[in-house]
């Protein structure tokens, strides 16, 4: 097999593309031949020790993938050699092949893209959980999603539109305003050119929205808050902005606000039924159509220095997949 190795916390640069053996699953596990890998925004921060997790060096980068089983080991009863699965791990899926825990592992039905099955489990994972669960978003409410062009975002404009909400969606730039324009959003927000405080209160006609969805932090994240309205939830999602705000509490008080914070890798470790369910709703929902994930690039996976470019860039709208 291949794959990309980190074997220190020095960034993309030092990641090496190395032939190892291939390895073999223990038990409860399997292994899988992987066919496309998602870029998320953590893979950037685990290469450098920038993220909860913090994985042992040396280790393969990749927390997200589909491909087919090819072997299993003892004790798995459930899953056989030619099952396509979709593998949610902490790393490995930079590679050719990787093994993985059973239960870490999402079995596909037939209908189901691997590409898609790649860069689908957790944005829209971690999108509906935040707006459904966290943050009880109701058919007939208006919900603000916060760099809404990337991977996340994309998926919680179109969660968001599939429970009924009107959606206001935010990102950087007027080409990123006019492609979620086409993917469903209600209204959009140029916040590079446009202050975001002023033109939600035109779009809400000063009420606010009823949920903020914010995978990015930084310096939208008080005007935001500002803008929200009476009994509104701020989902903490993210900081791909940088910056870790420091909001003032006075705000909750004066808005009747709740601020909620979204661990969705944590809620799929302590809450496995509720993460089944949830798995089972968005894959009834891609059967539909009602949600479809976003592939910004389809790239060979001898090329992730370049996805990793790319997304560093800020130019992605969805996700970059890797394809073996």
């Amino acid at each position: 097999m291949h794959a990309w190795m980190c074997e220190t916390l020095d960034g993309v640069d030092a990641l090496k593309w190395r032939e190892l053996p291939t390895p073999e699953p223990a038990p409860g596990e399997v292994r899988v031949a992987i066919q496309a890998a998602s870029l998320n925004f953590p893979d950037s921060l685990t290469i450098v020790g920038k993220y909860q997790f913090k994985p042992e060096l040396p280790f393969v980068p990749g927390s997200e993938f589909a491909g087919r089983i090819d072997a299993v080991g003892d004790g798995v009863k459930h899953l056989k050699p030619g099952d396509a699965v979709a593998g949610i791990a902490s790393s490995g899926g930079f590679a050719t092949h990787a093994c993985i825990a059973a239960a870490r592992v999402l079995p596909l039905p037939p209908e189901v893209d691997l590409v898609d099955a790649a860069a689908f489990a957790f944005t829209y994972g971690t999108s509906q959980h935040a707006l459904l669960d966290r943050g009880q978003l109701k058919a007939g409410e208006t919900v603000l999603v916060l760099g809404a062009a990337g991977g996340v975002g994309t998926a919680a404009v179109q969660i968001a539109k599939a429970a009924g909400a009107r959606v206001i969606a935010a990102a950087g730039s007027d080409a990123k305003c006019a492609f979620l324009a086409q993917l469903g959003a209600d209204a959009t927000i140029n916040y590079a050119s446009t202050p975001l405080r002023d033109a939600l209160k035109t779009l809400t006609d000063g009420k606010g929205p009823d949920v903020v969805y914010d995978p990015v932090g930084g310096d939208l994240a008080e005007p935001a808050f500002r803008a929200i309205a009476w009994r509104g939830r701020y989902l903490v999602v993210g900081f791909a902005g940088g910056g870790i705000p420091a909001l003032p509490f006075n705000l909750a008080l004066l808005k009747g606000a709740a601020v909620v914070g979204v661990f969705w890798g944590e809620f799929t470790r302590r809450e496995p039924k509720a993460f089944a369910a949830d798995m089972a709703q968005l894959l009834q929902w891609y059967r539909e159509g009602r949600v479809k994930p976003v592939i910004d690039r389809r790239l060979p996976m001898r090329e992730l220095p370049a996805a990793y470019a790319r997304m560093a860039s800020r130019q992605v709208q969805g996700k970059v997949v890797l394809v073996n």
